[in-house]
């Protein structure tokens, strides 16, 4: 029995807009010369290319090619978000689901999983240890279950925000959880939330069939396909989509999600605010299918590609992957990332330095400490950033993207970006990584030109630095 939906409660533009015939014909794709150059033109001008001009971009495999794809999104990256690394931390709220999702270790017949909810109170401890150690800003992530639904899930985000200590506290919240209808997206929007994320899995019908049975929710590909949009339509201005890659070929599921980011421009004037490409991790009591699993190489192409594709959305990578190859594809065009993560229900109080296996939904390749992360990318020249202004000033939505598409979003960014990092030397760093944080604030405020903005700016780090003043921003 197939789960049904009220066509009804679809978008205005809720409709099957995955061509696959189409999409499988472009991966037949032979280029010619010149048509490489051309797409990388389009694209450093800071142009969304479209899904044949993507395809142009798979298609060119050799190693010359690779290279030039590598350094178009090297120079993209540098130029539209400069060197600055937004961090976040997942919070797990609950794992019951009734989806049977073949490779997710919360599937409803994973008798091996341990199944819990966080209450209030445990919320507020997780909150509390993920404070204390210098986090502003989380993602929730719930199973798709009758119990968490937009009021539950309204709530657990209230209990975040109102939970604080000392200069620690919560200014970002964004939701990973099943699709909404409209009035349930209303309900958490008015809860304060930033992102709502939907992630596809898989942009292939026959793959997204096979790994999600018809009797779940989630085996109907329309109902979530369309989620994010009925998110648009009912005001939550910031959606991310995503695919996991290694269900099926990962050139198809590149496009299917350029092709997603390009109807939600066509339909509502603005892409999403953030793309994810996680890929396939191992899990408890899930055997792999390594069909399609992607190799390091493909995925720093695909990340390549995908920052080609999409200029002005943010690029979310997880600790799903080794410190190894985030390091590596993070110049690739990455805007943000998780660090200090535990996926283990109640992970952040209860778990110890190895993972939990029956309570996390899968596998995480880097568990490192949020201070560790934070000093290799300072290390590395990269700027951490804990910026929420954007949020807090309504620079969301196409608001944002008035911002972003001239070019002021490093002017805005940076500056933030600073103010927050020097809140976390201040109030949580190491001593190793506060010295080397404080000399790439210096390095970095060196380099902006004179005027007001850089006088307030230097302001503003002197207030945080000698006082109990926080959350200064531009």
């Amino acid at each position: 029995m197939s789960f049904e939906i009220d066509q009804n409660k679809l978008s205005r533009s809720g409709f099957d807009f995955i061509d696959e015939e189409r999409l499988h014909g472009l991966l037949d794709l032979r280029i010619e010369p010149g048509q490489l150059d051309e797409v990388i033109a389009k694209s450093l001008s800071k142009q969304p290319l479209s899904v044949d001009e993507t395809a142009v971009l798979l298609a060119a495999d050799r190693p010359e090619m690779v290279e030039k794809i590598f350094d178009a999104a090297r120079r993209l990256k540098r130029d539209v978000y400069g060197k600055r690394i937004v961090l976040f931390a997942p919070l797990y709220v609950g794992n019951e689901c009734t989806n049977d999702c073949r490779y997710c270790a919360f599937r409803r017949s994973n008798r091996e999983a341990v199944r819990r909810t966080l209450d209030g109170e445990e919320i507020r401890q997780q909150v509390l240890a993920l404070e204390r150690k210098g986090h502003k800003r989380l993602v929730l992530v719930f199973g798709e279950h009758p119990r968490y639904d937009a009021e539950f899930i309204a709530d657990c985000v209230r209990h975040v925000y109102s939970t604080a200590i000392g200069h620690g506290e919560i200014r970002r919240i964004n939701v990973n959880a099943a699709p909404l209808d409209h009035d349930g997206y209303l309900t958490v929007k008015e809860a304060g939330i930033g992102t709502y994320q939907i992630f596809q899995e898989t942009y292939h019908h026959g793959t997204f069939r096979r790994v999600h049975p018809a009797d779940t929710r989630k085996g109907n590909y329309l109902w979530r396909l369309d989620g994010v949009s009925r998110a648009m339509e009912a005001e939550c201005d910031d959606v991310g989509i995503g695919a996991l890659f290694g269900l099926y070929d990962w050139r198809f599921e590149v496009l299917g999600l350029v092709g997603h980011a390009l109807h939600l421009q066509k339909h509502y004037n603005v892409g999403p605010h953030t793309i994810s490409f996680p890929r396939l991790r191992p899990a408890q009591g899930v055997e792999l299918d390594e069909t399609h699993l992607v190799g390091d190489e493909d995925f720093k192409r695909l990340v390549a590609v995908l920052r080609l594709a999409v200029p002005y959305t943010g690029m979310i990578l997880t600790a799903r992957e080794p410190a190894e190859v985030r390091r590596a594809v993070l110049g690739f065009g990455v805007s943000q990332i998780d660090a200090g993560s535990r996926i283990e229900l109640g992970g952040y109080t209860e778990a110890g330095d190895a993972q939990v296996m029956e309570r996390e939904q899968f596998s995480l390749g880097d568990i490192r400490s949020l201070d560790e992360v934070m000093r290799e990318l300072l290390v590395d020249g990269y700027i951490p950033s804990f910026c929420t202004a954007c949020y807090r000033l309504g620079r969301t939505g196409e608001h944002f993207m008035e911002f972003a598409i001239p070019g002021f979003i490093r002017n805005f960014c940076t500056p933030n970006a600073l103010t927050t990092l020097m809140e976390y030397l201040v109030d949580y760093a190491s001593p190793e990584t506060r010295a080397a944080g404080e000399e790439a604030i210096l390095r970095a405020v060196q380099n902006l030109p004179e005027g007001e903005r850089k006088r307030q700016l230097m302001d503003r780090l002197r207030r945080i630095a000698e006082g109990d003043e926080r959350d200064l921003y531009l």
